[in-house]
Formats: C-alpha cells, sequence, structure tokens
C-alpha cells in the first residue's frame, strides 16, 4: 500500500506543470473511452450485479446501463468545459512595506475516497480531481469491485495512450490516479497514510461515514448520509406537495437526498391520502411508518386503507433518524412550524430539508431556521446533485460546517497558499 500512495504522491507534484487544455483533453479522451468500451464496462458490471439479489434496493445504484455510461461519458464532457478552479485570487493587497499579497486557489494533492456499490463515483471522482488538479486514490466496495476494476483500466489505458514515455513531472501520468483492494484492510491503510493522502472523503451511508471519521488520522470530510425531511405546511398546496413528495421519495430511493420522513400540520391531516396516494398505488409502493394520528386518517381511508400494495404500519422512535434508502417513509403529524423544526433539528442529518407552503413569511423562517446544507421551498429534495447545480459532476454532498458545505464540486476541491512577492524588504 505504501509504494502504491508514494507514486500517487509523487505523480501529484507533476499535475502542477498540466495546463488546463491538458487536463480537458484526458477528459474527453476518458469519456469517448467509456462509449467505445462500454460493452466491456457492462460486462464487469454484470459480474457484480451476478452477486446481489435484485430485490435489493441498492441494485439501482450499483447497476450500469447503455444509457447511464452515456450520462456519465456527458458528465465528464461536461466538466472539462467548466472554467478551471486553479489560479484564481481570492484576495490580494499591498502592504505598507511594499510586499505585494495574492492568495491563490490550489489543489489539494492527493485526495482519497472511500465509497460503497457505486461504480459511476469512480469516473466522477476521476474527472473531478484531474480538472482542479488533484491526483486521487479510490476505495471502492467489493459489490462492485469488477466495474471500478474496469473503468479504472480504462482510465489508465487513456494515460497511458497520452503519455507515451510513461513519465511526466515527478511521476508517471498513470499513477494520478489509483485503486486499492475492496477490503478493510485497504481502508485502514488509506486512514492512516498520513503524508500521503491529503484529504479523505467518504461516500456512503452513516456506518461508513462514521467509520471513517472516528479512525482517520488524515483530514476528513464527511459527506453523503441523507436523513431527510419535507414539511407540509397549514398553507401548502395539496397539487403541488402530491408532485413534490412523490418525486423526492420515488425518483431514486437509494440516493441521500431521497426523502425519508414527511412532517404534516395537523390541521392537513384530511389531505394526507390524496399527499401519499401517489406513493401507495406506485409500480413499487412505498411502505409508511406512520405516528398515531397519520395513521388512522389513512387507515379508515377508504380506497387507500385495504386492499394490495397498500402499506401501512406503526412508526417507531427508529422509523424517524432512518435513512431508509429503499421504498419506505416515516409520517409525522406536528402542530405547527416549531414543532417542525424541532423535529428536524433532532431527526435530520445536516443534508437537505424542504417545505410546502404558500406562506412566503413561513417559508422564510424555515429556511433561516433549519440547519442543513441545502434548504428548499416548494420544491423537492432530489435536486441536491452538483450535475443539477450546475456544478459538472460532485465527489459527494458534505454536511459538515468546516470546510464545504452541500454539494462538493471543482471549487472544493481547492485549498489556497499566499504568494508574496518583495525587492528585498527586510522585517525589523
Amino acid at each position: 500500500m505504501k509504494e502504491i500512495f508514494e507514486r500517487v504522491k509523487n505523480a501529484s507534484r507533476g499535475l502542477v506543470l498540466m495546463t488546463d487544455e491538458e487536463r480537458n483533453g484526458i477528459l474527453n479522451a476518458v469519456a469517448d473511452a467509456i462509449v467505445a468500451r462500454q460493452d466491456e464496462l457492462l460486462e464487469a458490471n454484470a459480474e457484480d450485479l451476478s452477486r446481489m439479489e435484485r430485490s435489493n434496493p441498492l441494485y439501482d445504484r450499483l447497476q450500469l446501463t447503455p444509457e447511464r455510461l452515456q450520462g456519465i461519458a456527458a458528465d465528464m464532457r461536461n466538466v472539462a468545459t467548466l472554467p478551471s478552479p486553479l489560479g484564481m485570487t481570492s484576495k490580494e493587497r499591498t502592504l505598507p512595506n511594499g510586499l505585494r499579497l495574492h492568495r491563490t486557489s490550489v489543489p489539494f494533492g492527493v485526495v482519497g475516497v472511500v465509497y460503497e456499490a457505486r461504480p459511476n463515483v469512480t469516473f466522477d471522482v476521476f474527472a473531478l480531481c484531474l480538472k482542479s488538479g488533484n491526483a486521487c486514490v479510490l476505495k471502492g466496495g467489493k459489490d462492485a469491485s469488477a466495474s471500478n476494476e474496469k473503468a479504472v483500466e480504462i482510465i489508465h489505458a487513456v494515460l497511458e495512450k497520452l503519455s507515451p514515455s510513461g513519465e511526466r513531472g515527478e511521476g508517471s501520468l498513470k499513477d494520478i490516479v489509483a485503486l486499492l483492494p475492496a477490503t478493510h484492510e485497504a481502508t485502514a491503510e488509506m486512514l492512516s497514510a498520513v503524508g500521503y493522502i491529503d484529504v479523505c472523503i467518504p461516500r456512503g451511508g452513516r456506518r461508513l461515514i462514521d467509520f471513517v471519521r472516528d479512525n482517520a488520522r488524515v483530514p476528513v470530510i464527511e459527506t453523503g448520509a441523507g436523513v431527510v425531511n419535507t414539511y407540509f405546511d397549514e398553507e401548502g398546496d395539496l397539487e403541488m406537495g402530491k408532485k413534490i413528495v412523490m418525486n423526492a421519495k420515488t425518483r431514486r430511493v437509494s440516493v441521500c437526498n431521497a426523502l425519508d420522513c414527511l412532517l404534516i400540520h395537523k390541521d392537513r391531516l384530511s389531505d394526507l391520502p390524496a399527499l401519499v396516494e401517489p406513493l401507495l398505488t406506485h409500480t413499487k409502493p412505498v411502505t409508511l411508518y406512520c405516528d398515531e394520528p397519520s395513521y388512522q386518517v389513512l387507515s379508515c381511508h377508504p380506497s387507500l386503507g385495504e386492499g394490495p400494495g397498500v402499506g401501512l404500519c406503526h412508526a417507531t422512535e427508529e422509523s424517524y433518524g432512518t435513512e431508509f434508502m429503499d421504498y419506505k417513509m416515516a409520517v409525522k403529524t406536528v402542530a405547527n412550524l416549531d414543532e417542525a423544526l424541532e423535529h428536524i433539528a433532532q431527526y435530520g442529518s445536516g443534508h437537505s430539508e424542504s417545505i410546502i407552503t404558500d406562506n412566503e413569511a413561513i417559508a422564510r423562517e424555515f429556511q433561516a431556521r433549519v440547519d442543513a446544507a441545502c434548504v428548499y421551498w416548494n420544491a423537492p429534495t432530489s435536486f441536491t446533485d452538483g450535475a443539477q447545480f450546475g456544478l459538472g459532476a460532485e465527489i459527494g454532498i458534505s454536511t459538515q460546517k468546516l470546510g464545504p458545505r452541500g454539494p462538493m464540486g471543482l471549487e472544493e476541491l481547492t485549498t489556497y497558499k499566499w504568494i508574496i512577492e518583495g525587492e528585498g524588504q527586510t522585517r525589523a
């Protein structure tokens, strides 16, 4: 492992010599290779899928299709069109002694990413790291091991082709990306790679993120875990609410921006059956874990209280604060905005929260008081995504406050250094 880390660290130093045009050329070449070699990627992915039950909610997240590979390639080309985040001056001044100061954006150096069954992350991380001048060390989950290995093989083939001599700067161009074995031991090695890994970013569920944060000796940016709530206010529009709740919950249930708990104002309980009917009659019906008031309303409703596909359960304390990543959702009745905010403060993860209301004052208060990276008004949390925010692809969604917060694109993969110029001044 140490040899791998040394090679990546050496290669990262050579990246400072690469122009933005050269980086863009590599990204476009890799995008072309994804399309040209999609059959190989799909074959490797089929091997991974064969080890997972189709009924597993993570199956969809693991699966690659021709359409998804086209999308991955398009995202990579899009990253190539974005302005470089490097060399940007955020502060400059001239001191009374004549020294000229510039604070300039620079890469972190080597970014380590630990992730689960999401093979698209391999390409997303590579694209964002290269564009921002970083090398990357990847540690994927065993569920996607064949897909990740094929993806990195394709990236390496492009890098070798574009660097015939095999050398650039202080290391091989091929070494700007490395994939570690899909083992727990490899994760432990990465988290202890002081002096080689400049920052580590975990992408996955709460258990993975907690493990990385609690065991890392290198700096960590927490991303991913999303316990997401939507509050349907007393003045919420029912038709709008139906669309928002449906999209937030069922667009892709295994992603971190999917809805986990619907909070509903007590005076709108009579509208709850209509609000959740699309979920219960969906091709894959959503099981609802309801508190007593919402359970009584739904179980007594003639169109929802009986029949196949109607999933109503009594909520427990564990129902709130759970990132379901499945066709499941909790429902909680609240008396007012304050109770909704208290629930979110207690059970939310600081990822994404939403309010549905026609009352602007209530919406503004909700947005001001909710402590989360992304706070929506009359829109689904499914928009929390780097591409949707115009950042190109994303390396993750940070739920912490120190450093990057929310979707992390190119700018969030840079730090800065001070450049000082003088004419021989000395300090007294």
